[in-house]
């Protein structure tokens, strides 16, 4: 009978290895999932939703193949939606049926100058490219409201060779415990196996007679039974020899088999597995707010885009060019400083950095235009203060320009900001809800320039680390004394300063402030008292090419332009308003006209 149990302890050995190897062969499925995706119209782009990417669990694979120049970019759906709404384009989603669905969507706005043969190259929709030749293959795993973006150049159909692949579930993880208890089986078996010989021998005994005894010891021991006794013993050593030696080879196979598991060979225990805990968000969305229309990858890459495009434009004195990433005051400046360093020797405007930001505040909005704010140092330099930029968006074809554009302050504090996730609102430019409305700011801190203290809205403002302000006052005085070493009594010095043409741009801060950035114009007047006397330029290389002349008998006026960031707290906040950081730059000159009664004057001899 221990024959039988020995037997069946190896059947089941043999059954468990058995099974636990077809785990990992025979019964082993296929390593991934493919889908081809049939495009039945030649059309210069291809959609593919998030819900077709996600057809099958895991990180998808997209193999995109044609001749020549391939392209594809993701970004949210609705901006790809909204890039492409004026084209005809194919589009991969999810069907009911749990295959691939190919639909023609036709155009819903109307086409434009431009609209044909579009490239997609570029566009500061897009959250990530990528280009290859003959074929493309990139791996993704693109988040609910994504979509990927394929084509070529706008022009030529998009490939329609595009396979989806899907990497599939390969876990065996029965084959371990089965490979154990094979182990186990076999081991039994074995000491079992020598349980059943070891008692076959007992049973059937010696099998000839033994040698003759020696007499008895007169001592009275019978020699009989010490032979018995040595030859039990010496039998029970050589048994516990031989079963150790048996019992290696299990444990030794057993370990062998076991060598090539991994965690995927045996089950999940969830009781053992530790959560890791969830750090509580320090904002969070509100059910009607508006989509963030930035991600920090996009910031970043639009930012180096700018840094190279300005840059090249700086070099070049290429104003044109610089229109592609800069508008309002930010392009103004630049197009007055091209102009003189043409013709003078100028200092160039501070060069952007194209590090990436270290803070970007987006506009939580869906459709356009957009703003965000951002800041960013120079990684190189440290002493070169950061720059801080305001830049919109205004529609899905165009791409991010710089409206306002300052150096940050040493000692600005930035107020706590939402992260770039969320987003923020656009503050109305009449907005009642803060200290002062963004249409407001620009004239009361105009006031305070030309007042100081004695300005009817000094007490909104923090000026203790207001370093343009007091610039400004220096820089004034030292003119007004040099001026009057020579020209107190032939003439007249006078400045003014108000709020410029452009509208201000305000993002909401966490705090139910804002961060407002404004334009400022700064005029300086001098003009001649007497007659005989006339104004020389001197060694004001920029006003003499401005004007064309190197002196004026009548006067001269210069146009600075300041562009300012402000934080402005909420209504009834104790804080006040601070600046955080500003640029100035010569916007014009030119001559001051005759006065009036000049001309009245009758030409002698009539």
């Amino acid at each position: 009978m221990r024959f039988v149990w020995a037997v069946l302890a190896f059947v089941l050995a043999a059954a468990s290895f058995g099974a636990g190897l077809a785990q990992r062969t025979v019964f082993l499925g296929p390593d991934s999932e493919q889908e081809t995706v049939a495009v039945d119209e030649d059309l210069p782009y291809t959609v593919i939703d998030a819900d077709a990417l996600s057809l099958h669990p895991g990180t998808q694979t997209l193999r995109i193949a044609g001749d020549g120049a391939l392209y594809t970019a993701y970004g949210r759906t609705a901006d790809v939606e909204a890039w492409l709404s004026d084209q005809s384009y194919n589009r991969v989603s999810a069907g009911e049926d749990g295959a691939l669905d190919t639909t023609v969507v036709e155009p819903t706005a109307e086409a434009t100058d431009g609209t044909d043969g579009r490239d997609p190259a570029g566009s500061d929709l897009w959250i990530e490219e990528q280009t290859a030749e003959d074929e493309l293959v990139r791996q993704e795993q693109l988040p609910e409201g994504m979509s990927m973006l394929v084509a070529v150049d706008g022009s030529a159909p998009a490939p329609s060779d595009i396979s989806l692949v899907w990497p599939l579930d390969q876990k065996t993880p029965w084959f371990g415990p089965l490979m154990v208890l094979g182990g186990v089986f076999l081991a039994a078996g074995i000491v079992l196996y020598i349980l059943a010989v070891r008692h076959t021998r007992r049973r059937r005994g010696p099998l000839r007679k033994g040698p003759a005894l020696p007499p008895a010891d007169p001592a009275g021991d019978d020699p009989a039974e010490d032979a018995s006794e040595k030859g039990v013993i010496s039998a029970s050593r050589r048994s516990r020899g031989r079963r150790a030696l048996v019992a290696v080879p299990a444990v030794v196979l057993s370990a062998g088999l076991l060598a090539g598991c991994t965690a995927d060979s045996w089950p999940e225990l969830g009781a053992q597995q530790t959560e890791t805990p969830t750090p509580t968000p320090t904002a969070t969305a509100a059910p009607d707010q508006k989509p963030s229309s930035l991600t920090e990858a996009q910031a970043d890459r639009i930012i180096a885009e700018i840094s190279e495009t300005v840059g090249a434009a700086d070099e070049a004195l290429d104003a044109d060019l610089a229109a592609q990433r800069l508008t309002g005051l930010a392009l103004r400046t630049r197009e007055v400083n091209y102009q003189l360093r043409a013709e003078i020797e100028y200092p160039a405007p501070a060069a952007i950095p194209s590090a990436p930001a270290t803070i970007v505040l987006p506009q939580a909005v869906e459709g356009w235009p957009r703003t965000a704010l951002l800041i960013v140092a120079d990684e190189e330099d440290s002493t070169v203060a950061p720059t801080v930029m305001a830049m919109t968006q205004d529609d899905p074809w165009s791409a991010y320009r710089v409206s306002y554009l300052a150096s940050l302050e040493a000692a600005a504090e930035t107020p706590q900001l939402a992260p770039v996730w969320l987003g923020a609102a656009l503050v109305a430019p009449d907005s009642p809800f803060l200290a002062l409305a963004p249409d407001d700011v620009p004239a009361a801190y105009a006031d305070l320039m030309g007042n100081g203290d004695a300005s009817e809205y000094a007490d909104l403002f923090d000026t203790s680390n207001d370093g343009f302000l007091s610039a400004v006052a220096e820089n004034r005085q030292a003119t007004i004394d040099a001026f009057n070493e020579t020209g107190a009594e032939t003439g007249t010095i006078e400045y003014a300063q108000g709020p410029g043409d452009t509208a201000p741009v305000a993002l909401a801060t966490l705090d139910s402030g804002a961060i407002i950035a404004v334009g400022i114009e700064e005029t300086v007047t001098v003009r001649p008292t007497d007659e005989d006397a006339v104004i020389r330029f001197g060694d004001s290389a920029d006003l003499a090419f401005l004007t064309g002349e190197t002196e004026s008998a009548t006067g001269v006026q210069t146009t600075y332009t300041d562009q300012l960031f402000f934080f402005v707290p909420a209504q009834g906040s104790a804080e006040k308003i601070r600046l955080l950081g500003y640029s100035s730059a010569i916007q014009a000159a030119e001559l001051l006209p005759e006065p009036e009664d000049a001309g009245d004057a009758e030409p002698e001899g009539e």
